[in-house]
Parts: C-alpha cells; sequence; structure tokens
C-alpha cells in the first residue's frame, strides 16, 4: 500500500558519480539531490527553489483547482513560466499540471545552474531527473524488491541530453497513481513533459496484457523519446530508453 508520509530516500546512497560535487537541499515539501561539475551555491539554490514554488503555491491561492484536477486546465496568459510549463505538459499528457510539479522544479532549476555556467548537473527531485551530461552516464530504475531488477539502469549519451528522466509508479512511492505499475520512465528532452507522461502511462497499467497499449500510448505523445514500463517480472522497452549493461 502506497502511503502519503514521507518516505527516505534511500536510492541516493547508491549514487556514485564522484566526478561531480553533490549537494542536498529541503525546502518544504522539495527535497532535490544535485550534482554538478563545480561547486554550487547553496543560497542560490535555494532562493531558486523557493520562487519556483511561491510562483506554484500563489497560482493554487487564486485557483485551488490547479492543485486538485486530474485533468488538463487552461492558465491565463500572464501565468508565471513555471505555471504555463506545467499546464502545457498536463495538456499533452491528458493528466493534472500537478503532475508535472517535480520534473517542472527539476528543469527551472537545472536551466538555471547552466546559465551560472555548469557544464553537467543532474537533479534528482523524488526520482524525477534532468540532466546535461559531458560522458556517458548511467541512471538506476528501482521498480520494488524484486530481484529480477535489482541492478536494471538506463544508459544515457551526453548527444541525447539535455534530458527529463521521469518515472511514476502504483506500488513505490506516495504520488497518486490509478496503475499497478512497478515502474514507468519516461525519458524526453522536457522533464516537465517526461513527469506528466509517466503518471499518464503508469495509469494504464493494470496488468501484464497493458504492457503494450501503454508503449503506444506513449508513442503518441509527441516529444516523448523513449519508455521503460515495468509491471512485476514483465519489461517492456521503447525507444532511445537504451538499457545499460
Amino acid at each position: 500500500m502506497k502511503t502519503n508520509r514521507y518516505q527516505r530516500r534511500f536510492y541516493r546512497e547508491w549514487v556514485k558519480a564522484k566526478d561531480l560535487y553533490l549537494m542536498r537541499v529541503a525546502v518544504g515539501e522539495t527535497d532535490l539531490q544535485l550534482l554538478s561539475d563545480r561547486p554550487l551555491d547553496k543560497g542560490f539554490v535555494r532562493e531558486k527553489i523557493r520562487a519556483y514554488r511561491r510562483d506554484i503555491e500563489s497560482y493554487i491561492n487564486r485557483n485551488n483547482s490547479f492543485l486538485i484536477t486530474l485533468k488538463p486546465l487552461e492558465v491565463e496568459p500572464n501565468a508565471k513560466p513555471i505555471i504555463k510549463e506545467m499546464a502545457h505538459a498536463a495538456r499533452k499528457a491528458d493528466v493534472g499540471p500537478m503532475a508535472a510539479v517535480a520534473g517542472a522544479i527539476a528543469q527551472f532549476l537545472g536551466r538555471a545552474l547552466l546559465k551560472k555556467g555548469c557544464k553537467e548537473v543532474i537533479i534528482e527531485n523524488g526520482g524525477d531527473i534532468f540532466l546535461v551530461t559531458r560522458k556517458v552516464r548511467k541512471i538506476g530504475i528501482y521498480a520494488g524488491k524484486l530481484k529480477l531488477w535489482k541492478n536494471l539502469a538506463l544508459k544515457i549519451k551526453p548527444q541525447d541530453t539535455p534530458l527529463g528522466i521521469c518515472a511514476s509508479s502504483g506500488t513505490i512511492g506516495h504520488s497518486l497513481s490509478f496503475g499497478c505499475a512497478d515502474s514507468a520512465v519516461i525519458l524526453a528532452h522536457n522533464a516537465s513533459l517526461a513527469d506528466a507522461a509517466a503518471t499518464a502511462t503508469a495509469n494504464r497499467i493494470h496488468s501484464k496484457a497493458d504492457l503494450g497499449r501503454a508503449i503506444e500510448f506513449a508513442r503518441s505523445l509527441g516529444g516523448v523519446l523513449g519508455a521503460v514500463l515495468i509491471f512485476k517480472k514483465n519489461l517492456a522497452i521503447w525507444g532511445k530508453a537504451e538499457l545499460a549493461k
């Protein structure tokens, strides 16, 4: 059973990118791990996160539907960029805009760090990732305690980044899902879209028979580059999702 309680991000202990600087930052419910090719200013990172959260919280205070709806929502032309980004991603995936919140914050912060001079950034926000890399990286996929998937990882090539890698699960974590997938991982250059699409794809998986249809759904979303779907002992993979050896 999934829970709304905070769950320790134990998977962060598996990170082995010794060539990058590591930082962890938590602001409210936003809990990030950052890897970069140069030391980061923690004050700058915190202020950026606070700014994105203020934009989102302010919009919710004016329009609570943005928080609770499970369907796409039109937003005002003068809405803040992160609000427009979330709404656009949600519209493409046919989910509520909050399905894109983790990917959006990771992406906006990643872009800000690139503008500050970083050449490599990996930002993980509750399992949703935005990254830019100059070398091949392995990104692990966690699909529960089944030993079959213990060492499962994606091979990410520099030429495919910037990249959003986002996951949704009906059996792991606290996020709302209407499916039973152990993991639905979506790749897209836009992390907001990857996040929303992961939710929408995972919602469609209730049995092994749904994996093919879920892959076809992911393929139908413009901007989605690849997918890895896991249901118990069954795996489906498509597109630029390349498994590491």
